[in-house]
């Protein structure tokens, strides 16, 4: 029995949208397109990132390391409850520096007005 409500569904639809992107390496994209302005992104117990315009140029100073992208694989979700989404995923990527880097990681994602405002990445 499905007991979502209608709200639900449309935030599991944006929430797949933004993996779909993210599966892409458009990061990028998925920001521009889903971010609230006043946004705040937490990498796990670090401070927030606030903003969406910091937000983007923090991103997109990562992006100019990396120098090939092995995907970002969602591995369950995204499940929903009332505004907030969840989904677990693993990203990996070279850098300049030769370092690979593997993130295994639960999103948490708070939604307001079809936009996220709130983001926290628990990484192991």
């Amino acid at each position: 029995m499905d007991t979502t409500t209608v709200q639900e569904q449309e935030l599991l639809t944006k929430a797949k949208e933004v993996t779909a992107l993210l599966a892409e390496g458009k990061f990028i994209e998925a920001m521009e397109e889903h971010l609230a302005e006043d946004v705040q992104l937490f990498e796990g117990n670090n401070p927030a990132k606030v903003g969406k315009d910091f937000c983007l140029a923090e991103e997109k100073k990562l992006l100019d390391t990396v120098v090939a992208f092995h995907g970002y694989n969602v591995l369950s979700g995204p499940a929903v409850k009332d505004n907030t989404t969840f989904y677990e995923a693993v990203m990996e990527f070279r850098t300049n520096d030769g370092t690979e880097h593997k993130f295994e990681q639960v999103v948490r994602t708070t939604w307001e007005n079809g936009k996220i405002v709130n983001e926290r990445y628990y990484h192991a």
